[in-house]
C-alpha cells in the first residue's frame, strides 16, 4: 500500500507513535510518506521504503501569520495525487484532520481514504476551547476511519463530540527489542552511585503532566530509600519545577537532562518509573518503561490502567495523592522479590499486549477493509 502520514513531529505520543507505526510500515514493504513540518525526531537516518514531504510554508505582508494549514492541506492533496496514496493516516485531531478533510477536496477524483487517530490532548483540551469544537468535529466526521489510543479516550470523544460515528480503540504499541532491560553499567554510572535507584520521568512539561507531583513523591521516596530522580525533557513547566527542587533542598540529587532524541537506554537504567498525571489518554512513557522491565508508579487517570496493571505491573493512586504514590514506590524498592516479580509482569504485558506486530496487523487490517469497502468491522 502507498502510505501517507501526519503527525507533529516533536517530542510526544502521537509523533512518536506515528513515527514507529510509518517505519514498521515500511519495514513490512508499504510504501510511507511523511507530510510534516519537519522531519520528525523519532524518525532519523535512511529508512527503506520513506519519503519525507517538509511543509514550506510562505509569508506574506497582508497575513498576521503563515497560513499554514491550509499550506499542510495542499501539500497534503499534491501528495496524494503525485504518489497515488490509497491512505493518508493523520495523527492529532487538529489541524490534521480538518486538513485531510481539505486535501481530499482538492482532489475529489482519487480513491483516498482519511483514517485519523485521536491521541488525547487533541480531545480532552481542545475540546474546551468552543471555537475550536465544531472544527474538530468535522475532522472526524469527514475522516473515513476514526481510531483512539484507549477506550477511555474513545468514550471521551462520544461524550464530548456527540460524533456519529464508529471509533475503534487501537492501542499505542512498543518495540520491545529497543526497550528491554539490558546492561546499561555506564549510563546507570552516569545517574547515580551503585547503591542509589534511579527514579524516572520523562515529558513535555505541561501541567497535566504534574511534574511537581513527581518532585514530591521522589522527595519522600529519598528519605527512605538512597535514590536519584532523573527528569527527561522540557516545557511550559520547567521552570518551576526546578524551582521546587531548589526549594525542598534536592539539587544534589535531581538531574535535568532535557529533550532527549533517545531515552531507551535512560529507561534502561531505571528501577521505577513516575507518571502522576492529571490527565493521560494512554500513557506511552509508561509501555516504554515496562518494555523495558521497569515498574511504573502513578495515577489512575484516562487510559492509565489500560496499560499499567495496579498491583502486578505497577500501582496506581488518585491524582494528587503523592502520599500514597511514595508509599508504593517505596515498598517497591525496598522488596527485592516484589520487585522483580513487578519488572518481570511489566516486560511480559508490554510484549503480550502491545507488540508493533500486534497493533501494526491491526492497523493494515483497516487500511485493508477501507480500500476494499466503505464499512469497517475491526
Amino acid at each position: 500500500m502507498r502510505i501517507g502520514i501526519s503527525c507533529y513531529p516533536t517530542i510526544g505520543g502521537s509523533g512518536a507513535v506515528a513515527t514507529e507505526l510509518g517505519k514498521a510500515l515500511a519495514g513490512r514493504g508499504h510504501q510511507v510518506h511523511f507530510i510534516v513540518t519537519d522531519v520528525p525526531f523519532r524518525l532519523g537516518g535512511f529508512h527503506p521504503n520513506i519519503y519525507v514531504h517538509e511543509l514550506d510554508t510562505m509569508t506574506y505582508p497582508v497575513l498576521r501569520t503563515p497560513p499554514y494549514d491550509l499550506s499542510l492541506a495542499a501539500l497534503m492533496a499534491r501528495t496524494i495525487e503525485r504518489y497515488d496514496l490509497d491512505i493518508l493516516h493523520v495523527h492529532y485531531a487538529l489541524p490534521f484532520a480538518a486538513c485531510a478533510f481539505l486535501a481530499k477536496e482538492m482532489v475529489p477524483d482519487h480513491r483516498v481514504k482519511v483514517v485519523t487517530t485521536l491521541h488525547g490532548t487533541d480531545v480532552t483540551v481542545l475540546a474546551q476551547d468552543d471555537t475550536l469544537v465544531d472544527v474538530i468535529r468535522l475532522g472526524i466526521q469527514k475522516s473515513d476511519a476514526v481510531t483512539a489510543v484507549s477506550d477511555n479516550l474513545r468514550q471521551q470523544t462520544h461524550e464530548l463530540f456527540h460524533v456519529n460515528k464508529d471509533i475503534f480503540c487501537i492501542y499505542n504499541f512498543v518495540d520491545s527489542d529497543v526497550f528491554r532491560p539490558k546492561p546499561v553499567q555506564e549510563v546507570k554510572k552516569c545517574l547515580a552511585s551503585p547503591e542509589e535507584k534511579v527514579l524516572l520521568h520523562t515529558s513535555n512539561f505541561r501541567k497535566v503532566k504534574r511534574v511537581p507531583d513527581v518532585i514530591r513523591i521522589y522527595d519522600l521516596v529519598q528519605r527512605r530509600v538512597p535514590s536519584r530522580l532523573v527528569l527527561v525533557g522540557e516545557g511550559p513547566e520547567l521552570g518551576e519545577a526546578q524551582n521546587l527542587v531548589r526549594q525542598l533542598g534536592l539539587g544534589g540529587r535531581v538531574e535535568f537532562l532535557g529533550k532527549q532524541d533517545e531515552v531507551a537506554e535512560l529507561f534502561a537504567a531505571a528501577d521505577l518509573f513516575l507518571l502522576p498525571s492529571e490527565k493521560e489518554s494512554f500513557g506511552l512513557v509508561a509501555l516504554e518503561a515496562m518494555s523495558a522491565g521497569v515498574p511504573v508508579v502513578g495515577s489512575n487517570a484516562g487510559g492509565i490502567p489500560e496499560v499499567v496493571v495496579h498491583g502486578q505491573t505497577g500501582y496506581l493512586a488518585d491524582v494528587g495523592d503523592v502520599n500514597q504514590m511514595a508509599a508504593y514506590a517505596t515498598s517497591l524498592l525496598t522488596d527485592e522479590a516484589l520487585y522483580q516479580s513487578f519488572s518481570v509482569a511489566a516486560r511480559e504485558r508490554a510484549i503480550h499486549e502491545f507488540s508493533v506486530d500486534k497493533q501494526v496487523a491491526i492497523y493494515e487490517e483497516l487500511y485493508r477493509q477501507l480500500m476494499e469497502r466503505e464499512s469497517v468491522a475491526l
